[in-house]
């Protein structure tokens, strides 16, 4: 006999009422979603897993967000720069093991001096892999003109998360002035597409005064913004920031994780073809996290490459995971984890969002 969440499950389009029971859904009827998930993900994606080689360039950050462990506003945080050869360090190990792209991901800042560094750094890795790794960017709010600058010396995806679709709740997890403007925020998104990247967007999942309603409107919003890849996890407190006053309001670790792991799920049921992370945060609250999140419908992941001095100052939330490995045993980790799954690695490959190739392909 088909109960509710079967009917539900069926239905070619889910609207908000749908999401919101789905996300509600008990141990029984989730695994549900999972396995319907992962069989879309293997018809329409595949059992492939593409690399992204993660520098985390540096923790130098104009921003004062409420969540972040590197906001400009922590003090106690020795900032750094990784160095021009200690990026090209990371480029060689990625090329000579097969990864097929980089990240690289840095606080926000948007001077000139960072921005030519930025470029420069685009310009010789291309160089250096003689064009073979792709790279994302993540970044944050810039100019349209550094949006253009940085696509045309070789970025051509760019992450930058939304953190939360409600105008309302993204004010109480950022401070409301003109730095942390919600529209700057999503008219950066636009202005991403409009250039040519492949978009990638993403959102905090069991934020303190975050409801399952809101939940489903991000993955509404994902899908009316038609973005092509998405990172996005659990959030973890950190001590030194000021939603941490809030952590009595937080579900416990383990509902955090499932609720995840649903919005993973339901993004894979709701947009087909693009390509989804499973996230560090994600083996955070779970130590077998990533992989659940792979056989849930991610399909990318971020093995990190930035050099282990630098990973301790680093940390955007508390107990983050792989902060003391090197390169070689992060990889070995994750083939591992990978397999596990049931999927394999796409070594070599861009592994660019398909659903970012079939729209350029209908257009005129």
């Amino acid at each position: 006999m088909k109960n509710h969440i079967d009917e539900i499950l069926l239905k070619k389009d889910l609207t908000k009422q749908d999401l919101v029971e789905l996300l509600e859904t008990d141990a029984k009827d989730r695994k549900k979603i999972y396995t319907l998930s992962a069989g879309i993900k293997k018809n329409y994606v595949g059992n492939k897993v593409y690399f992204r080689g993660l520098v985390e360039l540096s923790n130098i950050c104009s921003k004062d967000c409420y969540y972040c462990g590197i906001r400009k506003g922590n003090r106690s945080v020795d900032r750094y720069m990784v160095t021009e050869e200690e990026v090209l360090e990371a480029a060689r190990f990625a090329l000579d093991h097969g990864y097929g792209s980089m990240v690289l991901q840095s606080g926000e800042r948007t001077d000139r001096k960072f921005v030519k560094m930025v470029t420069s750094l685009l310009d010789k890795i291309k160089t250096l892999s003689e064009g073979k790794l792709g790279i994302t960017l993540s970044m944050g709010e810039q100019s349209e003109e550094t949006y253009r600058e940085w696509f045309e010396a070789g970025a051509h995806r760019y992450l930058i998360r939304i953190e939360t679709s409600n105008r309302e709740l993204y004010y109480k997890i950022h401070p409301r002035n003109s730095k942390h403007n919600y529209d700057t925020r999503l008219n950066a998104l636009r202005m991403l597409r409009t250039i040519g990247y492949n978009v990638g967007t993403g959102v905090m999942i069991g934020l303190p005064f975050q409801t399952t309603s809101d939940l489903a409107d991000d993955l509404l919003f994902f899908k009316e913004l038609d973005i092509d890849m998405c990172g996005m996890g659990p959030y973890i407190e950190h001590e030194a920031t000021p939603l941490y006053a809030f952590r009595h309001l937080l579900l416990p670790r383990e509902e955090r994780f499932e609720l995840s792991l649903k919005m993973v799920a339901l993004l894979r049921i709701l947009m087909k073809d693009i390509n989804i992370a499973a996230t560090t945060a994600m083996q955070t609250l779970d130590k077998m996290g990533r992989e659940k999140a792979l056989k849930a419908g991610a399909n990318v992941i971020m093995p990190n490459l930035t050099p282990v001095k630098y990973r301790d100052d680093y940390l955007l939330y508390e107990d983050k995971p792989c902060i003391d490995e090197e390169a070689e045993q992060c990889i070995t980790c994750l083939e591992a984890r990978i397999h596990l799954a049931g999927d394999e690695i796409g070594y070599g490959e861009w592994g660019d969002s398909k659903h970012f190739t079939k729209r350029n392909q209908q257009q005129p």
